[in-house]
């Protein structure tokens, strides 16, 4: 079983940047991907970014491709997303997720590919 705990977020100015952390434990992560995905308020849960990690390959959603980075130390578990050049419709709650699958399922962008997933964090971009 591996349990994902997340930190980061908070408030910040458009404009602004924000970094999130999701360490998961339990055990060594062994899964395909790890992604991040974000729900706003009134919306569904829509995909932010993901990375294969083996091999480190990023993915990233056309609304946040060249203001965030997604990244991950295999030594420590973990994975990173800095958010920079924050916008006002990137208020959301965020929540990290994990495949548990070693193997590829075809789709990093879908929800329903994840089998864990971070108690999520509220990140705030005023105008």
């Amino acid at each position: 079983q591996v349990q994902l705990v997340q930190s980061g977020g908070g408030l910040v100015q458009a404009g602004g940047s924000l970094r999130l952390s999701c360490v998961a434990s339990g055990r060594t992560f062994s899964g395909y991907a790890m992604g991040w995905f974000r729900q706003a308020p009134g919306k569904g849960r829509e995909f932010v970014s993901a990375i294969v990690w083996s091999s480190g390959t990023p993915f990233y959603a056309d609304t946040v491709k060249g203001r965030f980075a997604i990244s991950r130390d295999n030594a420590k578990n973990t994975m990173y997303l800095q958010m920079n050049s924050l916008k006002p419709e990137d208020t959301a709650v965020y929540y990290c997720a994990a495949q548990s699958s070693s193997y590829s399922s075809g789709s990093v962008t879908a929800s329903s590919t994840y089998n864990y997933w971070g108690q999520g964090t509220q990140v705030t971009v005023n105008s």
